[in-house]
């Protein structure tokens, strides 16, 4: 059973739930449009998302913990407040140093673009 998505003007707690608990992966959807993809995104330490690519334009924002993301031939680290942008089509991976909170924003692609 998929979880409801956000409605427009509610709003979306993405805080860590249960007293903070990182240790298990988990992706939810939050909200999603034609046009617009946000997922929550909790990384435990160590885990990787290997190298991919989406048709749209992303951000990934850190919330808590860090993470490094491979794109561009080189690598970033990410730490709490810290956001990336990546071009539609941009390969990329991600692994968690710590345990992370996570905020993905997907542009999703548009026919004929």
């Amino acid at each position: 059973m998929a979880l409801p998505h956000a409605a427009s003007g509610e709003v979306i707690d993405i805080a860590a739930k249960n007293g903070g608990d990182l240790s298990q992966f988990s992706a939810i959807a939050l909200a999603k449009t034609d046009e617009l993809e946000l997922i929550r995104l909790c990384m435990p330490k160590g885990k990787t998302m290997p190298e991919h690519h989406v048709l749209g334009e992303i951000t990934l924002l850190c919330l808590q913990g860090q993470v490094v993301v491979q794109a561009h031939g080189g690598q970033q680290v990410l730490g709490p407040g810290q956001m990336l942008y990546l071009h539609g089509g941009q390969a990329h991976a991600v692994e968690a140093r710590a345990d992370s909170l996570l905020l993905l924003t997907i542009l999703m692609a548009k026919a004929g673009r």
